[in-house]
């Protein structure tokens, strides 16, 4: 949901980093491996309950995968094979933090964090799944025309979801709390998406 106002206010910022990091010769690639790695280190701190250090390389993460964007957009190394490898480490990382929360206290989070992680499951299938029938019948990308597959817009995006893993890491002691609360929201984002979609995949065939 937030999104689309979030990404035109960094992307400027980006610029001058990413014009240094190119001509060091970094890839957007190896961008997207290294904000990966660090990312990964959270589902271990997490699992230790060493939240700030869990909290820094989340946030890291999260740079890292602005500037692999950013990269490929300056060096105009846009591609089909980067947009897959950084939504699937994406989703990798992203399961990575509720597992975290769950292996320091299985009692308390194991079944809030199962709901999170099925709920991070259903919004990720759902726009994926659109993702490749909108790449069959061409659909614009008005809103992030800056990416390698088609975006579906829902009420809980990457910025909420980032928000959400802050929010934990400073109060891990809610995390049933504020992991329920989400799932809800993405309960409500995945109805919304394959609704949506449905029917405008039903309309675009019908039409053919």
């Amino acid at each position: 949901m937030l999104d689309k106002f979030i990404t035109p206010v960094i992307k400027p910022l980006l610029t001058p980093i990413v014009a240094t990091l190119h001509k060091l010769g970094i890839t957007a690639d190896q961008l997207t491996v290294a904000g990966f790695l660090v990312g990964i280190l959270a589902l271990p701190l997490l699992a230790f309950k060493l939240w700030y250090g869990a909290l820094a390389a989340i946030i890291l993460n999260r740079i890292f995968d602005g500037l692999d964007g950013a990269m490929a957009r300056y060096a105009q190394q846009s591609s089909s094979a980067g947009g897959y490898l950084d939504i699937t480490l994406d989703f990798l990382f992203y399961a990575a933090v509720p597992l975290g929360f769950i292996l320091a206290n299985p009692a308390q989070n194991a079944i809030a964090g199962a709901l999170l992680l099925a709920a991070f499951i259903g919004t990720g299938s759902s726009f994926l799944a659109f993702a490749i029938s909108a790449e069959k019948f061409k659909l614009d990308k008005p809103q992030f025309k800056y990416k390698s597959f088609y975006y579906l817009n829902g009420l809980t995006e990457g910025t909420e979801t980032i928000a959400l893993f802050i929010a934990l890491c400073i109060w891990p002691q809610h995390f049933v709390l504020l992991a329920g609360i989400f799932a809800t929201a993405c309960a409500v984002t995945i109805f919304t998406r394959i609704h949506g979609g449905y029917h405008t995949l039903k309309e675009l065939e019908s039409t053919k």
